[in-house]
């Protein structure tokens, strides 16, 4: 018997909840979206059956998270196509030159910029050194822009998420943020102030990630 890649079940409480089968899974995983909703990540031969009870384990966690999303980012729309494109053309004319200045700035070299649609990611950067970046970022404060398009520059340099790319992007980042905050950017000199009182290890990173989160991908 051939075994299904989706199957989707409907919560009383929650809602639509797809089920996707993925090879090379090795472990089940629940993310939940404010715009794509609940989706339980399975490994490839692993019964459904078995998915929905992780899944019962872990509801009272995915039901705060969806009410935490509700009140966060309301009731989030996706985007019709007109709006889409509206917003690739602004996309197509704003990131480029940014990300061109900010690799000038910073001393990085890379190879093609391409913008995309989608909701799984703000950017991403091939071991080739071309940058993909999501279309959505231009609804982004520039200071948070800027520290997507700096966070795939650094992965020209550092391909993982390890202390030395860390250390390098907390160095840029603070940087153009001190840029920023003397041009009279005020999302930028809040920012700064945040990361000044925080005790993380990389201070910046967390504060302009949890920033983000404020931003749902559409």
């Amino acid at each position: 018997m051939a075994t299904k890649p989706e199957k989707t079940y409907h919560d009383p409480e929650i809602g639509e909840i797809k089920l996707v089968r993925r090879a090379g899974l090795r472990r089940m995983s629940i993310k939940v979206h404010p715009l794509k909703g609940v989706r339980i990540n399975v490994p490839w031969l692993v019964p459904y059956g078995i998915a929905m009870a992780f899944f019962m384990s872990k509801k009272d966690w995915v039901i705060s998270t969806v009410e935490r999303q509700r009140q966060e980012y309301g009731a989030v729309k996706a985007m019709t196509q007109p709006e889409i494109e509206a917003m690739r053309a602004e996309a197509k004319k704003v990131l480029p030159g940014r990300l061109a200045l900010l690799a000038e700035r910073y001393g990085f070299t890379y190879g093609r910029v391409t913008i995309r649609h989608n909701s799984s990611n703000w950017g991403s950067c091939s071991g080739r050194g071309n940058i993909s970046l999501n279309l959505n970022l231009v609804r982004l404060p520039r200071v948070l822009c800027d520290y997507v398009l700096l966070h795939e520059l650094c992965h020209l340099r550092h391909h993982d998420h390890g202390p030395a790319f860390h250390l390098l992007l907390e160095h840029v980042c603070t940087d153009n943020l001190l840029k920023l905050a003397a041009e009279g950017d005020q999302e930028a000199i809040a920012l700064a102030r945040e990361a000044a009182a925080s005790k993380s290890r990389y201070p910046l990173d967390r504060v302009m990630t949890s920033a983000i989160k404020k931003y749902p991908l559409v």
